[in-house]
């Protein structure tokens, strides 16, 4: 949270971080583990700061001048590319284990603290917490590889 200064961003960055663990193949090489995922969020962090600074936008000044002719464009093309987004996290959210998909449904769909998704589900809070982490990273993992 001190190296990236934004709450959003630092709990993507923990998906992230997790996502990369999820993919080590032999974890059980891994002599330090705290080391081990202190260095994947090092990177993960210093990659973030780099994306950051070289993605700055740029205003240009035709373009916004020319924004009110292409409106309806626009607002047409923005809404094709969220319905599409939406079907590709509908078919991601299929492929989750049925109690992963309740869980970020109560949560994020519905706006359930973890204890009352707790409450719903039968699962302990702590289960609740894990399940989400990991539905998170299946989440991101699926719609990275469509």
């Amino acid at each position: 949270m001190r190296r990236v200064r934004n709450a959003h961003d630092a709990d993507d960055l923990a998906q992230e971080v997790f996502t990369r663990l999820l993919r080590v193949r032999d974890a059980e090489l891994v002599r330090k583990p705290l080391a081990y995922l202190l260095g994947i969020a090092t990177h993960v962090v210093h990659e973030f700061v780099q994306r950051r600074q070289r993605d700055r936008v740029l205003f240009d000044s035709e373009i916004a001048d020319s924004l009110p002719e292409n409106r309806d464009h626009a607002a047409a093309q923005g809404l094709a590319e969220r319905l599409g987004l939406q079907e590709q996290l509908e078919l991601a959210l299929t492929k989750l284990p049925p109690t992963h998909r309740a869980v970020i449904l109560l949560v994020k769909r519905d706006g359930m603290s973890y204890g009352e998704a707790a409450r719903v589900t039968g699962l302990s809070v702590h289960t609740i917490e894990k399940y989400l982490v990991e539905a998170r990273a299946l989440l991101r993992l699926s719609l990275t590889e469509s």
